[in-house]
């Protein structure tokens, strides 16, 4: 499934990245310390955090993340949208939990998370 696939699935607004919607998500990861992230996270993962500032993207670029979700309706930051444009780093936001994303990326079939 394609990050744009998935955006529209499951009702996700995209904030940053347009450029990248195309990445093939192979997995997801779900954390908010960026440490563990850098990590844990694998590439191609869909990864779900309420993080919202630029460090976000940079983390993705290491992980070689697809995409990044933030959760809880957190509102992205305007640095961390200019540097996801830059790197094609789709970030795409959702009032649900981080919770509710993992249930809801289960039920579309992206396990690993």
């Amino acid at each position: 499934m394609t990050v744009e696939e998935l955006k529209i699935k499951l009702n996700l607004e995209l904030v940053a990245g347009k450029e990248g919607l195309q990445g093939e998500i192979k997995g997801g990861f779900v954390g908010d310390l960026l440490s563990v992230v850098m990590g844990k996270a694998k590439e191609g993962n869909v990864w779900i955090t309420i993080q919202s500032h630029v460090n976000i993207v940079a983390v993705a670029v290491l992980t070689g993340s697809a995409c990044i979700i933030v959760s809880e309706g957190f509102k992205v930051e305007e640095d961390a949208i200019a540097k996801a444009d830059e790197e094609n780093i789709p970030i795409l936001t959702t009032k649900k939990s981080s919770y509710e994303m993992v249930s809801d990326l289960v039920a579309k079939g992206i396990k690993n998370i």
